[in-house]
């Protein structure tokens, strides 16, 4: 039977050997909600990077432009890092680059897997769908917080496996907390995340909307993933 863990934090990714896998990056608030949310809305390319001054370099290749560092976008940047801001006309056609304080950097931590999905609430269907199709094993990477695992990105975890089980099985210790914590949590993830430090985060810089849109399930029908340095569908 496949199997299935969990990476709390891509500061952990370098216990994991990569090859032959299958990896789900998710950063629910809100890195892969965005990216999620850009191409249902018709980017056709993000390329993620780790660097802002990378990032803000791209304007001069055709990209438009994203950054966020703690919550906070630098001046100068076409998107800040809510799922509505990529709600908008000037993402149809689209490239776009990207960098985030967690978001992209699991994405590029995570380049040696064999196939890299963009995971989200927004799209877990499709999420689902590939890893039904997948004959290997898999790795949801969480995004965290600057190397601290959060709890948003551990039930987006949780709420995968439970979709899964059956077909894979739960391979340690960071997958079935995962899991059993999405138990929990399942009948309510807003109250679940309520005293959350990244809820908290967001909530001070009054951003609230976000919170709510980022855990509906299953708005969009897109499943981004890594074609070389670039995410595509």
């Amino acid at each position: 039977m496949q199997k299935i863990d969990v990476c709390l934090s891509p500061d952990l990714i370098h216990l994991y050997d990569l090859a032959g896998k299958a990896v789900v990056v998710v950063d629910i608030f809100r890195a892969t909600s965005c990216m999620v949310t850009a191409f249902a809305y018709g980017a056709v390319e993000i390329i993620p990077v780790e660097d802002v001054d990378v990032c803000a370099s791209h304007r001069e290749q055709g990209y438009l432009i994203s950054a966020e560092r703690n919550g906070v976008t630098p001046a100068g940047f076409d998107f800040d890092n809510s799922p509505f801001s990529y709600q908008v006309d000037r993402v149809k056609g689209a490239k776009i680059c990207v960098t985030t304080t967690n978001g992209t950097v699991a994405l590029r931590r995570s380049v040696s897997a064999d196939r890299v999905y963009v995971g989200a609430f927004l799209n877990i269907s499709s999420v689902v769908g590939a890893l039904k199709a997948w004959s290997g094993d898999a790795l949801v990477v969480c995004a965290g917080w600057k190397g601290k695992p959060n709890l948003e990105d551990t039930l987006f975890a949780g709420a995968l496996i439970d979709e899964l089980v059956g077909q894979y099985t739960v391979a340690d210790d960071a997958a079935l907390m995962a899991w059993k914590q999405y138990h929990v949590a399942s009948s309510d993830l807003i109250t679940a995340v309520k005293h959350s430090s990244h809820v908290n985060r967001l909530l001070g810089l009054g951003i609230e909307k976000d919170i709510t849109f980022c855990l509906e399930r299953d708005r969009y029908d897109v499943l981004p993933h890594l074609q070389g340095d670039k995410l595509v569908l």
